[in-house]
């Protein structure tokens, strides 16, 4: 049998073994972290300033391109959707760069980003939709920045044409963001292409009036006004013979820029005129007969 003493020195040999063993693994884990952080730790560093001063560049690059664009002749209508388009680019170039610094291997941060566009193309399918709508608006161009354009009941101006909206400022003042999905699913109604509008204003006179002399007061309403244009020439026309009296329809043409100044003001124009002339509008009449009993 064994004695206490050599017990005691058995434990004690295998309490050192077993310390040796795991002191052992922690110098191996120290030692392998060691190795990782002097191998990588240079590249992540060397990733990360290549990160600050690629998004300087980037800046300094967006800044050449957005005042080549101005002094170019570029359409204003393709600026904003170039400028994103180039940004763009210019991000993926730096990441792609920045991801060869660090050591990541090109077919993997594709295979990433591939994966990643897959994802977000799910989660933004609507997005992509008004994307690819933005695309088509750019291409075949049924309206261009400053056009007068009517969609989605939506009245106003072109400000801009991005990506994914377009923006119109009202007559209001007001300032629409519509979807570029929405425009191209309607109808879109373009009042700049002619380059000018017909103001349709009609007006009525009573029955037994001169029908001439009410039509001569018009035109002559619409020849001395500055925001009516001479040609095409105005015009006034019997548009219909009415319940209660001669339906008439004074026809002017307008620049995009006056039409709501014609619409309004060439309208009271012509109610005052036919007033001082002596002309009222008709009212509606009935006639009642009486029998005798």
């Amino acid at each position: 049998m064994q004695t206490t003493q050599e017990v005691t020195d058995v434990a004690k040999s295998v309490g050192l073994e077993a310390g040796g063993t795991i002191m052992d693994s922690l110098g191996g884990f120290m030692t392998a972290i060691q190795e990782g952080v002097g191998n990588y730790g240079l590249k992540i560093v060397g990733g990360i300033v290549a990160l600050i001063i690629g998004l300087w560049i980037i800046k300094m690059v967006m800044k050449a391109v957005t005042t080549g664009f101005d002094k170019s002749n570029i359409d204003g209508t393709l600026r904003p959707f170039l400028k994103t388009l180039v940004g763009f680019l210019l991000k993926v170039l730096l990441f792609i760069s920045i991801a060869g610094i660090v050591g990541i291997p090109t077919a993997t941060f594709a295979a990433l980003l591939a994966a990643v566009g897959l994802a977000i193309g799910g989660a933004f399918n609507g997005s992509l939709g008004h994307m690819a709508a933005g695309v088509m608006l750019l291409v075949f161009r049924p309206f261009k920045v400053g056009d007068l354009i009517e969609v989605d009941g939506r009245l106003g101006f072109v400000k801009e044409i991005s990506v994914f909206v377009t923006i119109l400022e009202t007559f209001q003042n007001k300032t629409e963001i519509i979807p570029n999905g929405t425009i191209t699913a309607g109808t879109i109604t373009n009042l700049t292409t002619v380059g000018h509008l017909r103001v349709d204003m009609p007006f009525a006179i009573k029955y037994g009036t001169d029908i001439k002399k009410a039509k001569a007061i018009v035109m002559g309403v619409l020849e001395n006004d500055q925001n009516v244009l001479k040609e095409p020439a105005p015009r006034v026309a019997v548009n219909n013979l009415g319940a209660n009296g001669v339906e008439l329809l004074a026809l002017p043409y307008s620049n995009t820029d006056v039409y709501w100044d014609v619409y309004w003001d060439t309208r009271q124009k012509i109610v005052e005129a036919l007033g001082e002339a002596g002309y009222e509008a008709p009212l509606p009449q009935r006639l009642v007969t009486m029998q005798n009993a």
